[in-house]
């Protein structure tokens, strides 16, 4: 056979989709690894049940891993995959819907039997009728020809089998011109205590390689040039490990520990589980016995000097209420994590959705502001845990760091910092009393406050001379000792908020991206919606169409000059996913008519969705 043709392209959105125990989400980080490596720009989407193992062989227990990876910027996942790989009929059954007409769809072809044909509701083979006619369909019985690969190493034909995600990664790797020392050093290392499973793993990898390289029904394979990104050193991430690395850095930066307590909850564990690795570098995680007891150790590691941080999910959130507003009293650093998932009560585990920014805002008792802060992408995570750190330190306050599923899970190149790039935080912790009484004495005064940014000292327990009280009784504004004076309260709430609102000065101006000035439509997002906002306005914009977006990082307090590029404009959209929260605030503090554009389906938004929901507002503005 004559050499195979390769063919450049400029892009790949690629499903990789089987049954929640065939390795899937493992096959598509592999392959994002590789393509990271080899230098493209991408993003994904692994989407998987919540159950540990859902029945066998079902729709309810597929997961699949989608990733585009593309010689240019990449904002999304992508919309429509161009290939699915698919490893039983149900994989095929929940996916095909969403390829991409004329696409390619590889299927492992050993399940197609009659009983898992009917467990995915097939009445009939699909790969013998004609229902896929407008697909270019490649049935491979990967699950035999990897049993057939590795059965020098003595396996079981199920331990056998387990290996057939890597004869697919292995396929798929040759079709799109992948390099695979990482992937194979990746599996001598994973493996290395069980030899026959490493030499196993690594030949039914290398027999998928090969079968694209012989097999005459795969003449084409594929060019992926790298993207340009500026010179520096990559690695690929997600969204939950660069926010762990942000907290460290941090932490390292402000010269303090890092504390983390945190009981664990889909989607946030990672960061329990990544923090707990680094103990060397002055963390100490604490997994405690439940939600409220994870943030009050938190606030008590801050009381103690460290900064403290606590993560979880909404209905965490939910459970930690009461103690994040305890820290408000306290006027103590503590970073609240809110990694967002479906809800309301257990909900969506694993599904992404932006619906607790009302309760970050204002799910507390009585008035008890803080600042919050929203990532817009699984790197952007790192910075905004820095940004998080700094103001939490330098304003004394509980800060809400609002990330959801969809960034946490996600993953794209993070371009790894210089230390000297990080902003240096200085926790100024008191050293001396602060306060002369009238008899001419010296004594410290815990709530005597900075005049720039009304932060209270920030005095380490056994310091002498420095001895204070704190509790959730409202304390007297300057001394702290407790308070039930009318004038006094209304003095310190008014106070604790007007501290919350100068954080805008140190936050800069809104983020807006209108290239040629001459748009009358503004689309404004927060969070993990920025790159399907973008990738619309960029392509309503090669469409002839002037579109500005706005996006905001920080949500409390907003922006200075936020209430001015509202006004602007003849019409603001506002994507999210909810039910028009950020849209309801910003009506509410603007006086501004902000049109919503919902959705909580437990998925991103797709951007060919938003263009058409952007042109419709175009036309009635006019342009």
């Amino acid at each position: 056979m004559g050499a195979k043709t390769v063919k450049r392209i400029e892009s790949i959105v690629i499903r990789f989709a089987g049954d929640s125990g065939d390795g899937m989400q493992l096959t598509g980080d592999r392959f994002t690894h590789e393509s990271a490596v080899f230098g493209n720009d991408l993003a994904t989407l692994p989407n998987f049940p919540a159950e540990i193992r859902a029945p066998q062989g079902t729709l309810a227990g597929v997961s699949s891993f989608q990733v585009q990876v593309a010689e240019h910027a990449v904002l999304t996942p992508g919309d429509a995959p161009d290939v699915l790989v698919a490893m039983n009929p149900a994989a095929l059954r929940a996916n095909v819907k969403d390829v991409a007409r004329g696409g390619t769809i590889i299927v492992d072809t050993h399940e197609f039997t009659s009983r898992y044909l009917s467990k995915a509701g097939y009445p009939r083979d699909p790969l013998e009728d004609a229902s896929l006619a407008g697909y270019a369909v490649h049935p491979v019985d990967m699950t035999s020809l990897t049993v057939e690969a590795v059965k020098e190493f003595g396996l079981g034909r199920k331990d056998a089998a387990r290996a057939k995600n890597m004869f697919g990664l292995g396929l798929v790797s040759w079709m799109y011109g992948r390099p695979t020392e990482a992937t194979e050093a990746f599996i001598r290392s994973r493996f290395a205590n069980r030899p026959a499973v490493r030499d196993a793993n690594l030949a039914a990898f290398r027999a998928g390689w090969n079968y694209g390289e012989t097999a005459e029904v795969f003449a084409v394979s594929y060019s992926i040039p790298p993207a340009p990104m500026p010179p520096g050193r990559y690695r690929n991430i997600t969204g939950n490990t660069a926010l762990a690395y942000g907290l460290m850095a941090a932490a390292r930066s402000a010269g303090l520990e890092l504390f983390l307590g945190a009981y664990p909850i889909t989607p946030a564990s990672d960061i329990l589980h990544e923090l707990s690795k680094h103990a060397r570098f002055g963390v100490t995680t604490f997994q405690a016995e439940d939600e409220i007891a994870g943030v009050c150790a938190a606030i008590g590691a801050s009381y103690g000097g460290a900064l403290g941080v606590t993560s979880t999910s909404g209905p965490g959130v939910c459970l930690k209420s009461e103690a994040m507003g305890l820290a408000v009293s306290l006027e103590l650093p503590l970073v609240v994590v809110d990694v967002q998932r479906g809800g309301p009560s257990t909900g969506l585990p694993t599904k992404t959705e932006q619906a607790d920014l009302l309760q970050v805002m204002y799910g507390r008792n009585g008035e008890a502001p803080l600042p919050v802060i929203a990532p817009r992408s699984p790197a952007d995570c790192f910075d905004a845990a820095v940004e998080a750190a700094r103001i939490a330190i330098r304003y004394r306050t509980p800060v809400v760091l609002l990330s959801d599923g969809y960034l946490a899970n996600g993953s794209e190149p993070w371009r790894i910092p210089e230390a000297g790039d990080l902003p240096v935080i200085e926790p100024g912790f008191a050293t001396a009393p602060n306060h002369t009484t009238e008899d001419g004495s010296r004594r410290f005064w815990p709530y005597k406050r900075d005049p720039e940014t009304l932060a209270r000292p920030w005095a380490l327990p056994g310091t002498p001379g420095l001895e204070h009280r704190i509790g959730g009784l409202e304390k007297g504004d300057g001394h702290g000792d407790i308070s039930y004076e009318p004038a006094n309260h209304d003095l310190m709430v008014r106070t604790r908020q007007a501290k919350v609102d100068r954080v805008a000065e140190v936050v800069g101006d809104t983020w807006v991206d209108d290239p040629d000035g001459e748009a009358r439509l503004l689309v404004i997002g927060w969070g993990s919606t920025h790159g399907s906002i973008a990738a619309a306005c960029a392509a309503l914009r090669k469409r002839g169409h002037p579109v500005a977006q706005a996006h905001l990082r920080t949500l409390n307090p907003f922006p200075r000059d936020l209430g001015d590029v509202l006004r602007r404009y003849d019409r603001v959209v506002c994507p999210e996913m909810n039910l028009g929260q950020l849209s309801m605030l910003l009506r509410a503090g603007y006086l501004v008519d902000v049109v919503g554009c919902n959705q909580v389906s437990g998925l991103p938004f797709q951007v060919a969705e938003l263009e058409d929901v952007l042109v419709n507002h175009l036309q009635e503005v006019g342009r």
